[in-house]
């Protein structure tokens, strides 16, 4: 049988072979591979239109990366029984791989251009996502679609002092540091990830140990494309229209001006919009009607070209900022807890224009996120939700369900508090944070962070300490070696800038990071220099956040619901729930509480929320009473349930009954049970014995009586 297709492998530090394949499956895509790392394997293929459409100036890409339950043999969930919409975890991948993509196309490329990622087989224990972008570059590698590639991501671990490349779940969870980085063979591309309040060294050692990988996968991928004919040469795309008259024309009209407003320091972005677009306005007024509107679009694309250039050229030569900041000055910031009287905990966070609002919702075991998906299934006990609404950047547009950059910029705020929260034992909530952005003028996802520190004190949550957010920008260039590490950067400096680095920690160390590069790749003396600036950014916002709450709250809010916790052996996990639920659904009914049982190993973990102490005694009682064992010797109130022609049985503690027998009732004869009790009826009794074999009860009311004197 002829062999299809080549392939390429190479090894990890840790000795596993990584092996790219294409020419075996789909085809007809522009280009496909298959990566596989043992029992795991993803399909990535890329398709790029051969024309672009008319007046596009961006780069029109898109990234989907899919999960089969197929290859974890499982079923997908749901009616339908079939993949859906992504996941949020498929996203959150989607968008590492975009990230790192997107800055390595050629600036006048403006083809739609489709990157599909699919794991068809899944190893059990492994992480595909650390090899999503390996095999999105591949496919485009041995495609003949123009790339600056190629490009790899790693993750990396460090788990008991010992550096791992793409460690297994477990090692993962347990590891100190876990960052996924993307990077060219040259230079770092791309950060995400969380850490147990690590150094600033320590993350530049994990940058240091992922690019040594990467470069292997780079070298990798170039060896394999040439071995593909069709890779080479790339195809020819210059789809702009351009008038060199007009671009040089504006620049002369413009520059200056531009300058100039950018030299103001204006804090209010709308005003400094305004005279920016008067420029361009007042240049427009100098064309006649037609050749404005036959050339709206140049018009447009060269001035702001002007505007990207005359703003970093301001910084570098003047070394300030749009606003009149200095590089590593802060937004003037104010803050405020408890403004919404009904939540559980909020606050207001505001820095400069960007501000929000945070609120914190405490739950019970119900009220826990489930996770169903390929790769992680389980239960979460923290959500955080972001949320943009276009009031925010003072737009009007639909609002259509919740966005890629809402849920990522979420997922970076979680992975910032969540090992600031504490376990079961200090908190027995389930959390929910729910960040609303009310202004935005760069760093809200930084500003969700601080809001959700303080709505987490003001709620009562032990935190272990509080976190803070910066987000770091840069202005760089080429020409002169010039550069400017900003500190808060506004959206206008991230929009024009050449990086986007987020940072939060404590004031012992960093909680989570995450950073894209606008250009070809970072050195390590400017990442060093914008994480001690940002070190020092964070520490001032958190002298900021200390001011409005220091610590957090002693007690909860009095109309928080209260958790208790009991600790029960397994074996009475079923006699508390009871046959469908009956005895447990009624312990809930008659004492208004919410009531949970989780299995843990020998222990059955078993929470009690309610708003009323009566109510949470109340039931514990019951639960209690199912679950003691009854002692011989010891006297019970007990409730007669039962009238029999030889006694009565009597329920000493919940679900435990035992036979009264007639001739236990009372020294004296008794022709019939009912002349001396009724159903209902509460007696003391004293439990004389428990039959070895059957574990029915023994009870006497006599044994508690004086014995009558003989005649």
């Amino acid at each position: 049988m002829t062999k299809l297709g080549v392939s390429k492998s190479f090894q990890l530090p840790d000795g596993r072979e990584v092996t790219i394949e294409t020419g075996k499956l789909a085809k007809q895509a522009d280009g496909s591979v298959v990566v596989k790392c043992g029992a795991t394997m993803l399909l990535a293929t890329v398709v790029a239109k051969q024309e672009a459409n008319a007046n596009v100036d961006f780069m029109p890409l898109s990234v989907d990366y899919r999960e089969n339950y197929a290859s974890a043999g499982r079923f997908p969930g749901g009616f339908f029984k079939r993949e859906a919409r992504p996941s949020e975890y498929e996203i959150l991948v989607s968008r590492l791989v975009d990230r790192v993509l997107r800055p390595l196309f050629p600036a006048d490329y403006h083809a739609e251009t489709q990157v599909i990622i699919q794991l068809v087989s899944l190893e059990p224990g492994s992480q595909p996502d650390a090899f999503a972008a390996l095999a999105a570059s591949a496919a485009l590698a041995v495609s003949n679609i123009p790339f600056n590639g190629p490009i790899s991501e790693v993750r990396v671990a460090n788990l008991d002092g010992k550096w791992i490349v793409n460690p297994n779940i477990e090692d993962t969870a347990n590891a100190e540091l876990e960052m996924m980085i993307g990077a060219t063979y040259e230079n770092i591309m791309m950060v995400e990830g969380e850490m147990n309040e690590v150094s600033e060294e320590m993350m530049m050692e994990a940058f240091e140990i992922a690019h040594e990988a990467i470069k292997v996968q780079c070298q990798t991928q170039s060896d394999l494309a040439g071995m593909i004919e069709k890779s080479s040469p790339k195809r020819v795309y210059n789809h702009e229209d351009n008038d060199a008259d007009l671009e040089k024309a504006i620049q002369d009209f413009c520059n200056d001006k531009v300058y100039a407003v950018a030299k103001m320091g204006l804090a209010d972005k709308h005003k400094r919009a305004e005279l920016l677009k008067g420029v361009k306005e007042e240049f427009v007024a100098t064309l006649s009607e037609e050749e404005a509107a036959e050339k709206g679009n140049l018009i447009g694309r060269y001035y702001h070209d002007v505007e990207k250039a005359m703003i970093r050229k301001c910084m570098l030569n003047e070394r300030i900022r749009l606003d009149g900041r200095k590089m590593d000055e802060i937004r003037p910031i104010w803050s405020e807890v408890n403004y919404l009287p009904s939540a559980h905990g909020s606050a207001i966070f505001t820095r400069g224009e960007t501000q929000s609002l945070t609120t914190i919702t405490l739950g019970s075991k119900m009220d826990e996120k489930i996770v169903d998906g390929v790769v992680f299934d389980g239960r979460d006990r923290l959500l955080l939700h972001y949320n943009f609404p276009p009031y925010s950047t003072g737009e009007a547009r639909f609002l259509r369900g919740t966005s890629r950059r809402e849920i990522g910029h979420g997922n970076l705020a979680l992975r910032a508090l969540k090992r600031m929260i504490p376990g079961k034992e200090e908190n027995p909530y389930t959390i929910r944070i729910v960040s609303d952005v009310l202004e935005s003028n760069g760093s809200s996802s930084m500003a969700t962070v601080c809001a959700g520190t303080l709505g987490l004190m003001d709620a009562g949550v032990k935190m272990k300490k509080p976190v803070s957010g910066i987000a770091m920008g840069l202005i760089t260039d080429k020409e002169s070696g010039k550069f400017a590490v900003l500190s808060d950067i506004l959206g206008d400096e991230d929009h024009l800038g050449d990086m986007d680095f987020k940072v939060t920690g404590t004031r012992d160390g960093i909680t989570a990071c995450q950073m894209d590069i606008k250009v070809d790749g970072l050195s390590f003396e400017i990442l060093s220099q914008a994480l001690e600036q940002a070190k020092a950014g964070r520490m001032h916002i958190l002298d900021k956040i200390e001011e409005t709450i220091a610590k957090p709250r002693e007690d909860y809010k009095d109309f928080v619901p209260r958790i208790e916790t009991v600790i029960i052996d397994k074996e009475f996990i079923g006699a508390i729930i009871g046959p469908g639920g009956k005895i447990i659904q009624d312990i809930q009914l008659k004492t208004e509480t919410t009531i949970t049982i989780e299995e843990d190993g020998n222990k059955g973990i078993i929470q009690i929320m309610s708003n009323d102490k009566t109510n949470m005694e109340a039931a514990k009682a019951r639960i209690k009473g199912i679950v003691a064992v009854p002692e011989v010797g010891d006297t019970y109130h007990a409730t007669v349930k039962s009238i029999m022609p030889y006694g009565a049985f009597v329920e000493i503690l919940p679900g435990k009954e035992g036979l009264l027998h007639i001739s236990e009732i009372d020294h004296k004869r008794i022709e019939k049970v009912e002349d001396v009790l009724k159903e209902g009826q509460e007696v003391d009794v004293k439990l004389l014995a428990v039959d070895s074999r059957s574990g029915k009860l023994k009870l006497s009311m006599k044994a508690l009586m004086p014995k009558p004197e003989r005649n």
